[in-house]
Formats: C-alpha cells, structure tokens, sequence
C-alpha cells in the first residue's frame, strides 16, 4: 500500500515538474519570440517610472501579450534596475526581450521630438519634427530661421521643456567652414568657442548631439568624418587621374559640389574638369571667382562679370586672383566649399567623356559640348532662355 502511495507521489511529482518545466520553456518562447504588435508605436518612459508602469503602457498599446513575463524577463535577465526615461522606437512585431533591451541599454531616445539644426548655404534653420513610428520618417512640426525672427514661434518653448528632446545639427552639401562656423555659433543648444577650420575639411552630414556638446568637439568630429571619407575614396579613385594628392581631390571635388546639384551629373561634371586638367586648359568655372571675392563669408547677390572673370574684383578686395580659374591654370590653391560624398566620389571616379565644356540648359541641368563651336551653340541657347525669362 505505501509503496503504491509513494509510487503515486513520485508520479504525481513528475507530472508537475514536467508541466513547470513546460510553462517555463512557454514563457521563454513569449518572451523571445515576436510580439503582437502590428504597427510601430513610440514609447514614453517618464522619469521616475518604474517595469510596472511600463509593462502595463505596453500591454494597453498591444505591444506585449504578458506583463507577468515581461516583468520576470526583465528581473531574470537583470536589467529591470536599468530602465531609462526617454521615448523608444518600438518595431512592428519586436520582442519582450528586444523591447527590455531598448528601454535599459544606453537612455537614448530613438523617436519622439527633435530639433535638427540644418546650417545651409544661405541661412540656418531650426526644424522641429517628430518620428512617424508607423513610416521611420519624420513629420515636420514648425520651421524658422533663428536669424530672421526676434522671438521663436509659439509652441517653441513647450518642445525646450521636453525632458527627452534630441538634437542634430546637419550640414548642407556646398556650406563653407565659414558658414558653418558662424551657424554653429548661433546655436542656443551647444556650448564654448571655436576657431574656423580649413575649407573643405568637413564632411556634410547629420550629427546627433546634446544641450551641452562643445562646439569644437562637434567641429572635430565633422573634420574626422571628412578626413576619414577622403581616405577611403582616394585608395579606391581610378586610375590615371591628374590628380597628385588627396587634398587635391577635396578641392576639385568642392568645385563641382558648387557647379551642380544634379546627382545625374555630378560625374559628367567632373570629367569636364578632368578633361580640361589633363589637356592644361583653364578650368573657367564661375563658383571659383565667386569664392575668390567672397571667401565664403557670404552669399554673391549678383552675376558674373567680365571685370570678376579678369579679377579685377578680387585685386581691389584681397590683392591676388589665386582663385580665379579664368586667369590661373589648374586648380584653385584651396576648396571652395565642403563637399560631400557624392561630390568626391565624382571627383576620383568620373565618367568617361570627350566633353570640354558645359553650361546651363534652362532645365536645371546642363548642356555638354566637346567643341567650342558646339558650347557657343549651348551658350546662344541658354542666353535666349534667359531672356524669354527675364520678358515674362
């Protein structure tokens, strides 16, 4: 009798074991398997909040099917201390585990509110916008020109009070160091002085940053970005270049960053320059004079003139014509810009083309010509445009 009694226990004991064992592998499996969540949503942890809170926000926006797992998963795997205030991007169909992940790695934000500082070619501006979960893109709130408005817009005040607000500051392919310098400056978010770089030498792109970060911090980064780019593009540039250094790729890289905005044409461009360079002829190009009277301190509000092509211009401004690439064969001495990838890339990896010249073809684009006679036809046509335009 007792052994039957016993024999039962052990049984009975087994079974429970066995179903323990089962609801912890059941639970694993709701942990580390996809979620239900259809759509991606934007989590806001508030400061001061706690699993319990979080679990529960996740479970009514549909994003976890237990917040008993959740909560273990996050206790057993050790990051339940580590929860970090902030908004995260929560994917479609993401995890228990990839969710506690998100909320205790770094403290990041991931979406939410955004101030991206975009310093362009004529002026800096302020763009408020948020990340649309459901598209990974962002929605646009308000936009101003801190330069050309005395207070900020209303609604402004309430986005600084954000305790989870990000910044970014981008830089518009073309800007100049001094523009970029003086855009920085004007910055409210970001801190302590900084001394303008060489031309060329920072990369165009979008920076991530705190209230706080150091100017020259974040201008040394944007020349590590560039010096970096440089390096990698040159040890893969074509070959057979007339081109003797990397410096010398950043510089004609800057000059046709300034003659086209087209990614279509960007390489066509360049091998105009090339073609020129290799037969020793004058580059003649336009964004050149501009830079040598400007120095790209500001913007030329005017056209081109027969006295700036002879420079006489830059002698009564600087005393030298060593940007005018009318008048000096080669390349200019320096950048004119800070180019960006697109533009160096053209530079060390043009087209093949027996093209010597080009002008604008009214479109946006250019008309490209391999004789004088057949240029002179484009810039007769380009000039009726102009005056068609100039009579509407």
């Amino acid at each position: 009798m007792w052994r039957h009694i016993a024999s039962n226990a052990l049984t009975l004991f087994i079974v429970l074991l066995l179903a323990a064992g089962g609801a912890v592998i059941w639970a694993q499996k709701q942990y580390t398997g996809p979620g239900p969540l259809a759509e991606a949503i934007c989590l806001r942890v508030e400061s001061g909040s706690n699993m319990r809170r979080v679990s529960a926000d996740l479970a009514a926006q549909g994003a976890i099917s237990s917040e008993v797992i959740f909560r273990a998963g996050a206790d057993y795997s050790g990051k339940a201390g580590g929860l970090k205030a902030g908004s995260f991007l929560v994917d479609a169909h993401a995890s228990m585990e990839e969710i506690v992940d998100a909320i205790t790695r770094s403290g990041r934000s991931t979406c939410g509110t955004e101030i991206n500082y975009r310093i362009g070619i004529r002026s800096a501006e302020v763009q408020v916008r948020e990340l649309d979960p459901a598209t990974n893109r962002y929605v646009e709130r308000l936009a101003f020109d801190p330069a050309a408005v005395e207070t900020a817009p209303e609604g402004y005040a309430e986005v600084l009070a954000q305790p989870d607000l990000r910044y970014r500051v981008t830089l518009a392919e073309g800007v100049t160091s001094h523009q970029v310098i003086e855009g920085l400056k004007a910055a409210e978010f970001l801190t302590g002085e900084v001394a303008q770089p060489e031309e060329g030498t920072l990369a165009p792109d979008s920076y991530e940053v705190t209230r706080g970060t150091e100017r020259a911090a974040l201008v040394a980064r944007m020349a590590e970005a560039q010096a970096a780019l440089l390096e990698e593009l040159w040890q893969n540039r074509a070959d057979g270049l007339p081109l003797e250094s990397p410096r010398e790729a950043l510089i004609l890289a800057s000059i046709v960053e300034k003659e086209t905005g087209l990614p279509e044409e960007r390489r066509q461009v360049a091998s105009v320059f090339v073609n020129r360079l290799r037969k020793g002829m004058a580059l003649q190009t336009d964004p050149t004079i501009i830079y040598g009277i400007t120095r790209g301190e500001y913007v030329l509000e005017r056209g081109i003139t027969n006295a700036d092509k002879r420079g006489d211009t830059e002698k009564r401004q600087h005393g030298a014509v060593e940007y005018n690439t009318y008048v000096v064969t080669g390349l200019p001495p320096g950048p004119i810009a800070n180019p960006g990838r697109a533009a160096i890339e053209a530079a060390l990896d043009p087209d093949a083309t027996p093209y010597l010249y080009f002008v604008a073809d009214g479109s946006g684009g250019h008309a490209f010509a391999e004789t004088l006679s057949e240029h002179n036809e484009n810039v007769a046509r380009w000039r009726r445009i102009e005056a068609e335009r100039a009579r509407e």
